[in-house]
């Protein structure tokens, strides 16, 4: 998901929030071990489809915003058309503090609702018929948590731009879309269309997700920009971006016929950005062979500049990268290959099939977004200057990696996981793409996996079991071994005369992931450890001329030497 502030001190430890990646959740300790989180009653309530949410399933939200720079406040209602799956008499409505509930009416009687935390339980009086459809409305006010260091700590963004006039923006993907309007903030549902209107003051416009469908100017000094996203959106991806914005336009043929892209640079960036944003065509280019028609035709492609790094805001991407390419100006692969592509147009695009067609149903499993998005850049890298480099780009991103913790969270309390997700799970979509040995093969499994799941929530097995089913392997093993374990396979080996003796070591029960060695100076072949002792002959001029092929995600160790070496020219953890 997103990404940092220009104020952000370092690539090596890149947290992006859409790009989505926050690290609130654990803490290091100087031995280096993490701290594990303690889970909360509000972890719960946040993380879990609770009785008083699983009766209900949003269908449309009208949210209307009013924004006040004067004193950093917003005031506003949200119309929650929902479909009754079962009779319920308590529904679960997300509204973080110190935000207030004035009311919350339906069929023109206002109910009550005690509040618990974040969330209030609201008391239905009328009768709640299993497959009819009702609408409830929450009015609220107050003044929303400001982000600190946004986007990885969430909230409001209340900025100034060089000029020092108002710069107003959300970034809220790992806190929540409740920070700022009241929803079923729960991933797993998402509202089928939604409406986003937005009251500012005149000097301001705002550009939301969507289309713009009506600008409405007021006698007290204020406009209101409604726009509408007639698809699935997740509550996160929602936004404001309230600022002095130029507008440019253009059109991309694509894969379903014309795609309409709008951008929205400030307004002194405006011949920077017309330079910066014509990469946006051979992204998109890239990424429709790849993985598919882009998934949002209806809703148009935006970029929108912010003052803080980037999103993946739906159909209005987050733009904060400051005209450079790279990440802030550097690569973060250290190969240089970066440094050729604007990162948070890549990365963050990505997220629109990554993310935000394909969504995770719980935070635990957030590397369906980034491991997916990351590998995109790899990917955008051999689109842009061929095969190697796009595989030397994500091997080397491996030294990012901290194996801290296990990249799949914990399920049902709102929890992310490892940032691993990013570098790690990179890697490993890289090996597998090794292992699957045929790339129109690995290209029908990623554009197959947009199709299957297109505009759905899905869990982090559907999508393993999927790739498995499509490319005829079994990858439990693998799966487990990167996302469930800090641990990168060991290929422990030894040479004598012409033979070489092999075995995994430090992986999961029952793992045997083929991998390629040379069998043969000058050639890789196949081999298949277990974590058994195997044996096969080799033709090698010398031992020294043993490697293991650097696109497979793993360690190896000559047993027959003191110190542990690396096969590939960047050593990984």
């Amino acid at each position: 998901m997103s990404a940092a502030t220009a104020t952000a001190t370092a690539t090596e430890h890149y947290r992006p929030v859409v790009f989505s990646c926050f690290f609130l959740f654990f803490a290091v300790a100087a031995s280096g071990q993490v701290t594990p989180r303690v889970f909360t009653h509000a972890d719960t309530l946040r993380g879990s489809n609770t009785t008083q949410r699983s009766w209900w399933d949003a269908s449309f939200y009208d949210l209307h915003v009013k924004v006040n720079p004067a004193d950093s406040s917003i005031s506003g209602d949200n119309a929650i058309t929902y479909r009754i799956i079962k009779p319920g008499r308590e529904m679960q409505i997300d509204l973080q503090m110190p935000l207030v509930v004035d009311s919350i009416v339906q069929d023109g009687l206002e109910l009550s609702a005690r509040r618990d935390g974040n969330a209030f339980f609201v008391t239905m009086i009328a009768p709640q018929k299993a497959g009819t459809k009702k609408t409830i409305s929450v009015y609220y006010h107050g003044k929303p948590t400001a982000a600190v260091r946004p986007p990885w700590d969430g909230g409001f963004v209340w900025a100034l731009d060089s000029l020092a006039r108002k710069w107003i923006v959300t970034a809220n993907e790992g806190l929540g879309a409740s920070v700022w309007w009241p929803n079923k903030d729960l991933l797993s549902d998402e509202p089928d269309s939604q409406r986003i209107a937005v009251t500012v003051p005149d000097s301001l416009y705002d550009v939301s997700n969507g289309r713009l469908r009506s600008t409405t100017p007021s006698s007290d000094g204020t406009t209101t920009y409604e726009w509408f996203v007639v698809n699935p959106i997740n509550n996160y991806d929602v936004a404001v971006n309230a600022g002095h914005y130029a507008h440019f336009g253009d059109a991309y043929q694509g894969e379903k016929g014309p795609l309409s892209l709008d951008f929205y640079p400030l307004d002194y960036h405006l011949d920077t950005a017309k330079k910066q944003f014509q990469q946006v065509k051979p992204m998109l280019q890239c990424f429709e062979n790849w993985f598919g028609p882009y998934p949002w035709y209806e809703d148009g492609y935006k970029l929108v500049e912010t003052p803080h790094l980037g999103m993946e805001h739906q159909s209005a991407v987050a733009y904060g990268n400051h005209y450079k390419n790279g990440y802030l100006g550097r690569d973060r692969s250290a190969t240089g290959r970066g440094l050729q592509w604007d990162f948070i147009i890549i990365h963050e695009s990505a997220h629109e099939w990554w993310g935000n067609s394909i969504t995770m149903k719980d935070q635990a499993d957030m590397w369906i977004h980034e491991s997916f998005a990351t590998y995109a850049e790899g990917l955008y890298t051999e689109c842009q200057q061929g095969k190697r480099a796009g595989a030397e780009y994500t091997i080397g991103q491996r030294k990012i990696v901290r194996n801290d913790k296990p990249i799949i969270g914990a399920y049902g309390v709102n929890d992310e996981g490892s940032g691993d997700m990013y570098d790690k799970g990179a890697n490993m979509l890289h090996t597998i793409r090794q292992l699957v040995d045929d790339d129109a093969r690995w290209r029908g499994i990623l554009r197959g996996l947009n199709k299957s799941y297109y505009h759905q929530t899905v869990t982090g097995k559907q999508v393993e079991d999927y790739m498995s089913r499509q490319s005829g392997l079994n990858l439990s093993k693998v799966f487990d071994q990167y996302l469930r374990t800090t641990k990168i396979p060991t290929l422990e080996y030894k040479i004598e005369r012409q033979k070489l003796s092999y075995r995994w070591a430090n992986v999961v029960r029952g793992f045997a992931m083929p991998i390629k060695v040379t069998t043969a100076t000058d050639r890789f072949g196949w081999i298949r450890p277990t974590e058994n002792w195997k044996s096969v002959a080799l033709k090698l001029n010398r031992p020294e001329d043993f490697s293991v092929d650097e696109n497979f995600y793993a360690n190896a160790r000559d047993i027959l030497k003191p110190v542990a070496d690396s096969t590939t020219a960047r050593k990984v953890q």
